[in-house]
């Protein structure tokens, strides 16, 4: 059996160069992961006999992952933000932190500042036809008591998957708001009910899960992050219950506790209360939140966003 070339003094002294293990200057813990790194891509090319050309063919990948900027999008797919999640789930155990809503994965399409708007919002712009959703609920702690002047930043897909500022057909801040709690933590939309997208099917994204044997499809899903002074940020997404893809996302994102009954009504007295013409959706989801506390791992990610033009 051939001995393995990184026990090799020439690959181990060449590994401690490459992450400045050899240098005092730097900083240790970045040299340390990057040991780690490089260490198991070595042996990756070793045990799996990597050829040259494959090899360039995978930094070609990446450059063109980057150019084309889907790697916030492969990230989910690839399992590593839900991997994240998890992690925090397990750090959040660990300080004696459990229940409440579940958090799951931010995604890569959220946009900041969307207008504020108190206690209740109208997310759609107008323009586009749809089955319409009407969705309320209370922000609380875990004691049950209210959150009032929490922020709910909701933001969502139309009914043919695409983002604003994402899909330049959408005006600005279409199917995007902050909504601030009232007094007993509640708060209210109306918006259309979103539909599911896909990866670009020749995106670099798509292309790496068909090579997996993947499918690159999300279920419609409704994203939130809710915040309130002294309590810790939660990051989180509903499912629409029926999609096809519920239990089959991409991202990895579906999880127990974030899928709320769809109630439809067709009846004419309730439509015409809500003022329509036409049938319509309903979901009630209260978002349960943990007060900050100093020992627990910080809620807050620091991560780049495309800015709203």
């Amino acid at each position: 059996m051939t001995e393995s070339l990184l026990n090799s003094g020439n690959v181990k002294d060449l590994l401690a160069k490459v992450s400045g293990l050899t240098n005092d200057a730097g900083n240790p813990r970045v040299k340390q992961i990057v040991h780690r790194l490089m260490s198991d891509l070595f042996r990756t090319i070793e045990d799996f006999d990597v050829q040259p050309d494959e090899f360039w063919s995978a930094v070609s990948y990446i450059t063109a992952l980057g150019q084309a900027n889907e790697a916030g999008l492969l990230v989910p797919g690839l399992g590593i933000e839900t991997f994240l999640d998890l992690r925090m789930d397990q750090a959040e155990r660990k300080a004696g932190i459990e229940g409440g809503t579940p958090r799951t994965i931010e995604g890569p399409l959220y946009i900041a500042g969307a207008p504020l708007s108190k206690h209740d919002a109208r997310l759609d712009d107008g323009s586009e036809q749809g089955e319409v959703l009407f969705m309320d609920g209370q922000v609380r702690d875990m004691d049950g008591n209210p959150v009032a002047g929490a922020i709910v930043d909701v933001w969502h897909a139309n009914t043919l998957g695409g983002y604003s500022f994402f899909d330049p057909s959408q005006s600005k801040f279409n199917l995007r708001r902050r909504i601030e709690t009232d007094e007993q933590g509640r708060y209210t939309l109306r918006t259309l009910l979103p539909a599911g997208y896909a990866c670009p099917p020749e995106g670099q994204t798509q292309k790496l899960l068909d090579q997996l044997g993947r499918h690159g499809n999300r279920p419609a899903h409704i994203h939130f992050f809710v915040t309130a002074p002294n309590y810790r940020k939660l990051t989180t997404q509903i499912n629409i219950d029926g999609d096809a893809y519920l239990h089959d996302d991409f991202a990895f994102a579906t999880r127990d506790g974030l899928i709320p009954a769809v109630r439809r009504s067709s009846d004419p007295a309730a439509i015409h209360a809500r003022g329509l013409n036409a049938p319509f959706a309903e979901i009630t989801f209260d978002f349960i939140m943990h007060r900050e506390a100093a020992t627990a791992p910080n809620t807050v990610v620091t991560r780049p966003h495309a800015e709203a033009a």
